[in-house]
């Protein structure tokens, strides 16, 4: 055989190919399918052999096809890219071969041959309806159709397609709370041990943050006995129905502080709070923080920067969400139980009439707390003493009691062995507990 015709014969193939796909891209045929923003490579190329095979010399022909696809569903396209089907989980279409559900064969606007272009809903939605409230939150790349930035859209070895597993996806984004996990002094649980989607919704919810509940509900949900309580107490503390409910106090993530306090301390997160005028409401919380300004007396408490000693963080069915029973009233006759907050750690023995010896505010013998709290209408702790702080020793509420619209003077001075007051309770009274001031009408006996 002739060499230069051998050699022609062997490049006829490459000639026919280049010649097809000359012939097939015309102004009056297939001119469509290079007329997009992406062309399928074999198609730029003119390589139209490499999918569709010719079986009939006649082309094109009146009924019938001339040309055939050289494999049958995803086999063609595996022809050039990788097989898939492989991993724990596969997307439906891949699974069944149908490439084509999805990608367009010879070009497309879209990137990876996709029917749309940056916006994914479209495509994705088609099989995976996902219901929207007008109200609803909405995570980010859910809202711009950026599905494949959390899912792999042919198959994965993770739950849902994820392209990760689900804390390290998260993560790829909220990178710092990865970097406060790895230092933080304590770590929630769920945070530790579960997967995000146990707190959050991954594409839209009805609550801020794309909680799964609200709060409290889902807090409560595991610290249950916090929600037990929670439940059946009288009070409430309000700080649980405002604004980001138990995340006014708590952070949800991670912390370097005790029970993931957004403070530092007990009482600076109280006084956030507690430690402000708000001039908008007629029955505003009281300014603590400037109550306790400059004071030269602390109550034990108070100086270590505790406040769930006296007060239930959460709720409590007494008042001013005490830990403990107190009369919310000016006056409360001693009984049993009735001043049980105080005598946790005040002895109870300093009301009983014949202990006279463990008090110091006594006229000789004569116990002046006895006097004063368990006999006749009984006057609470409140009326002479501050809960918090004063300027006068043993917390003596150096500005005076609220009864009413008034406030009661104490006018109260401390001696070497006893002192004096001039309430407006009754008139000028001393005391001394070495030499006991005799009252020989019954009616100026101190505490009338």
């Amino acid at each position: 055989m002739n060499p230069f015709l051998f050699f022609l014969f062997l490049l006829l193939p490459f000639y026919f190919s280049a010649f097809c796909a000359a012939v097939c891209v015309t102004s009056e045929c297939h001119q469509s399918i290079v007329q997009t923003a992406r062309v399928h490579q074999p198609v730029a190329d003119q390589e139209c052999s490499v999918c569709h095979v010719q079986e009939s010399a006649e082309h094109p022909v009146k009924t019938g096809k001339s040309f055939t696809l050289a494999e049958r569903g995803a086999g063609l396209c595996y022809q050039c890219h990788d097989a898939l089907n492989v991993k724990k989980n596969v997307h439906d279409p891949v699974a069944g071969g149908n490439c084509l559900e999805c990608h367009r064969p010879h070009g497309s606007d879209g990137l990876n041959l996709l029917d749309v272009k940056e916006d994914q809903k479209a495509l994705c939605g088609q099989c995976h309806d996902e219901k929207t409230a007008p109200d609803d939150y909405v995570h980010g790349p859910a809202a711009s159709g950026a599905c494949t930035s959390c899912h792999d859209p042919h198959e994965s070895d993770e739950k849902s397609l994820l392209n990760q597993e689900t804390r390290t996806l998260c993560f790829t984004c909220h990178s710092y709370f990865a970097e406060g996990i790895r230092s933080a002094k304590t770590i929630h649980a769920p945070v530790k041990d579960k997967d995000c989607t146990s707190c959050h919704q991954a594409h839209s919810g009805a609550y801020p943050d794309l909680l799964t509940e609200e709060m409290p509900d889902i807090c409560i949900r595991c610290h249950d006995g916090i929600g037990q309580r929670y439940k059946k107490v009288k009070t409430r503390h309000s700080a649980l129905f405002i604004r980001r409910k138990c995340g006014n106090c708590h952070v949800s993530h991670f912390s370097d502080r005790d029970n993931l306090n957004v403070s530092a301390t007990e009482m600076e997160l109280c006084l956030t709070c507690h430690g402000e005028d708000d001039y908008s409401k007629s029955d505003a919380l009281r300014n603590i923080k400037r109550e306790l300004e400059d004071k030269k007396y602390i109550h034990g408490p108070i100086a270590e920067k505790k406040c769930a000693v006296c007060h239930d963080p959460h709720g409590s069915d007494n008042f001013r969400l005490l830990t403990g029973s107190y009369p919310a009233t000016f006056y409360a006759y001693y009984e049993k139980d009735t001043y049980e907050f105080c005598l946790k750690c005040h002895e109870k023995i300093l009301l009983f009439p014949d202990t006279s010896i463990y008090t110091n505010f006594r006229n000789g013998k004569q116990n002046l707390h006895y006097l004063h709290v368990a006999r006749r209408k009984g006057r609470t702790c409140k009326t002479c003493h501050e809960p918090h702080a004063s300027n006068w020793p043993k917390l003596i509420n150096d500005k005076g009691a609220s009864f009413g619209s008034w406030r009661i003077p104490i006018r109260f001075v401390l001696t070497e062995n006893g002192g004096s007051c001039a309430p407006g309770c009754h008139g000028s009274k001393d005391y001394d507990r070495k030499d006991p001031v005799s009252y020989q009408n019954p009616l100026e006996k101190i505490g009338n």
